[in-house]
Parts: C-alpha cells; sequence; structure tokens
C-alpha cells in the first residue's frame, strides 16, 4: 500500500497544525483554520497561538451535521485578506531544488482559490501527489501518441485537468455544477493553458454515452462524491453508483496504453475495498496499486484524508508509484 503526501518542492500549502477537529493551513500568504473531522488528537499549538497566526476561521452553521448541509458556515475574517487569491502549483524555491529529478515529475500550474460557504476555498492539496501521477504518464505516453486523451470526471476547480494538460493531454473535464466548471476555465486561463473540452453533465450518463460510441481514452480520472445530482437532476450515490460507472469506464479506457486514477473520500470505504472495486472492473492484467493520501502537519502528524486506487497499462515497471 502506498502513502503518500504532497511534494516538499511545492512551497504554496504548508498543513501548520491539526488536531482537536481542526486544521490550520498555510494557502501562499494567507492561513486559515477550518473543521477537520479526521483530526481526533490535541492540537500541538495553542489556541492563543492559532488566533495569532489565522487570517480566518471557519464556523459551522446551523446546519452542521445535517446530511448535505454538514459544510455549511461562514468565515470569520482575523486578519485583512481577499476573498480570493492566487497560488502557484510548481517546484518553486531554489534552483538546484527546482531543477531536481522531482521537480521533473512536478507540473506547473495555477489555481485561483476563495473562501465559499462549505469551508472549502478550491483546491484539496492532498491530491497534489495524482496531478504529479497524473502529469508522469501523460509524459510516458506521449512518447508514442501525440496527444492522449484524458477524462477526468467529478472535477471540480480543476487541477488534475491543469496537470495532465500541463504534460500535453487533449484533456475533457467534466462535472455537473457549471460554477466550478467555469472556475476551472478561470484557473487553466490564469495558467496560459488550453486545450481544455469542458461538459456539464452528469458523469454516469456521459460514460455510458462514450461506450455507445465506441469512444476511447487514454487516461481516466474519477473524484465522486458520497452524494450529488446532474445539472438534469440526476441522483448519484457513491455506494449505489459507483460499481456501474466503474465497468462503464473500463469500456472507453484504451486497452494498450492507458492510466486511471479512482479517488474517493467516504468515511466508509478503505484501500482495499477501493482496490477490489477497481480489480472487478477493470480486470487483474494491468499493474494497479492502491494507497491513502494525507498531509503531514509541522509536528509530524500524519493526517489521512482520501484512498487512492491507481492502474496503469502499456510498459513494465512500477509505473503506478510516483517517487516524491
Amino acid at each position: 500500500m502506498i502513502l503518500q503526501t504532497p511534494s516538499t518542492l511545492w512551497k504554496d500549502y504548508q498543513l501548520i497544525d491539526s488536531g482537536g477537529f481542526e486544521k490550520l493551513e498555510r494557502f501562499g500568504s494567507f492561513i486559515l483554520a477550518r473543521p477537520e473531522p479526521k483530526a481526533l488528537w490535541n492540537k500541538a499549538l495553542s489556541e492563543k497561538e492559532w488566533t495569532a497566526m489565522a487570517h480566518t476561521r471557519f464556523s459551522a452553521g446551523a446546519g452542521f451535521g445535517k446530511a448535505g448541509k454538514e459544510d455549511s458556515g461562514t468565515w470569520n475574517m482575523l486578519k485583512r485578506m481577499p476573498e480570493q487569491w492566487m497560488i502557484s502549483y510548481s517546484a518553486t524555491g531554489n534552483a538546484e531544488a527546482a531543477s531536481g529529478a522531482g521537480a521533473a515529475q512536478m507540473p506547473s500550474f495555477k489555481l485561483r482559490l476563495g473562501l465559499t460557504s462549505f469551508k472549502h476555498v478550491g483546491v484539496f492539496p492532498e491530491q497534489a501527489p495524482n496531478w504529479d501521477f497524473i502529469y508522469s504518464q501523460v509524459l510516458r505516453m506521449r512518447k508514442s501518441v501525440a496527444r492522449p486523451r484524458v477524462l477526468n470526471l467529478f472535477a471540480y476547480t480543476g487541477a488534475a485537468s491543469l496537470a495532465a494538460c500541463a504534460a500535453g493531454a487533449e484533456v475533457t473535464h467534466l462535472d455537473s455544477v457549471r460554477q466550478v466548471v467555469t472556475w476551472a476555465r478561470g484557473n487553466m486561463e490564469f495558467s496560459h493553458l488550453d486545450n481544455i473540452h469542458w461538459v456539464v453533465e452528469d458523469a454516469l450518463t456521459f460514460v455510458k454515452r462514450e461506450a455507445r460510441r465506441g469512444k476511447f481514452y487514454d487516461g481516466l480520472i474519477l473524484d465522486p462524491p458520497a452524494y450529488g445530482h446532474g445539472p438534469s437532476g440526476e441522483r448519484w450515490k457513491l455506494d449505489e453508483c459507483l460499481f456501474e460507472l466503474l465497468q462503464g469506464c473500463a469500456q472507453i479506457l484504451s486497452p494498450s496504453q492507458s492510466f486511471v486514477v479512482l479517488n474517493l473520500y467516504s468515511n466508509g470505504y478503505s484501500a482495499t475495498l477501493a482496490d477490489t472495486l477497481a480489480k472487478c472492473a477493470f480486470g487483474d492484467s494491468a499493474e494497479r496499486v492502491s494507497g491513502e493520501l494525507l498531509l503531514r502537519d509541522d509536528f509530524g502528524r500524519a493526517l489521512p484524508l482520501s484512498v487512492v486506487v491507481r492502474i496503469c497499462r502499456g510498459a513494465d515497471g512500477p509505473l503506478c508509484r510516483v517517487q516524491l
């Protein structure tokens, strides 16, 4: 099982402290305190230190704990900061670090962040190892495929899409929420990238249609939520729909040289369960690894946030591991 954290070469993100069901994070120049249900331990820093460091702190609203409303609330400003700002994902730092082997596997792009009423800010930093993996896989495939075709489902604000695009892929970015697709398109423009096709649609509906058309993709990225709705009211429930979606994805994945990234945040899903799902949907003939993506705070505590499965086809060797 793999356990991965973001590269230390990425200087625009830092998990400073965690505990007491919260995390204290730096995004670029600004420090945010947000709820984190998995931070079960005590904080290393005092409440006074948290308050002195944070620019803003998220407070849960009246709907906290209710299905569909558990993350709603408000941001309480402690210091002056904008409601929107930019960060970069790249191997920043000294020239020696930026030219090293790790940097060679890191894409470079920009992300606009913002304070939303659901505690999110437009990026999930623990996903950085997946971005590096996607980038490296597209570069690998470009040795034999001029423009690998990558489909990003439940694509949110597009960091994974940008990673694939930065490596030279032709990307289809799909999400059911038009506002976040617009957000993602802005991130592409800020990053001076192009060649991304934007789709606002239900993921399962889209995959089934692509399968009927006989279309194939060289890369598939899936980061499905526990619950959701398509733009036409289609109902998504992870437990009921995930395996059907994976079976559909298996029909549109290139049989020769390709990759899959499946990321799951649901608390009831383990890496073993995710691995079994992927094996049953895609078969057991390709290389496959599973594990956890986590963040590590400045005091050495590991905060596991999602499980991941990666599948690679088309070459020998440990393709599914990104060495950070």
